[in-house]
């Protein structure tokens, strides 16, 4: 890169960035990974008494045999909440993977310390949105 490419870099860089039209701010992807149906099914449960989710009631995890690991998935809106989920139960502790905008993410999190005991034990973060690993277990 010569010197004016670095000087329109610099200046560029300063800039804010327009959003990414691909990222919606008010939804989060929420992946549950290697733990049994029900715990899964638990987590979308609580989730779906706060939020808006592309899971419905009756799409309960099913686990498939032979699988090495299995991750479920769901697609969460937290625009409006709907209430606080009520405590759950689960089998084992559960790893959940949240990927949105901050301001999403951070609303998925605190919904889910009212059903579980919730410990962050990863971040990645970017410019527009972030990745969270947490970690259920029982309150």
């Amino acid at each position: 890169m010569n010197s004016a490419e670095q000087a329109s870099h610099a200046e560029n860089s300063d800039r804010p960035q327009p959003p990414d039209p691909s990222v919606r701010p008010d939804e989060v992807l929420v992946e549950v990974v290697g733990c049994a149906a029900q715990d899964a099914h638990a987590v979308f449960s609580a989730l779906r008494e706060s939020f808006a989710s592309d899971r419905a009631a009756d799409d309960v995890p099913t686990e498939i045999n032979g699988a090495s690991a299995t991750v479920w998935t769901a697609t969460v809106d937290v625009t409006d909440l709907h209430g606080q989920a009520a405590p759950r139960r689960l089998t084992a502790p559960v790893t959940v993977d949240l990927q949105g905008g901050y301001w999403a993410v951070n609303r998925i999190r605190e919904s889910l310390t009212h059903a579980f005991a919730v410990r962050v034990v990863g971040t990645a973060a970017g410019d527009q949105e972030e990745e969270v690993q947490l970690r259920l277990e029982n309150r």
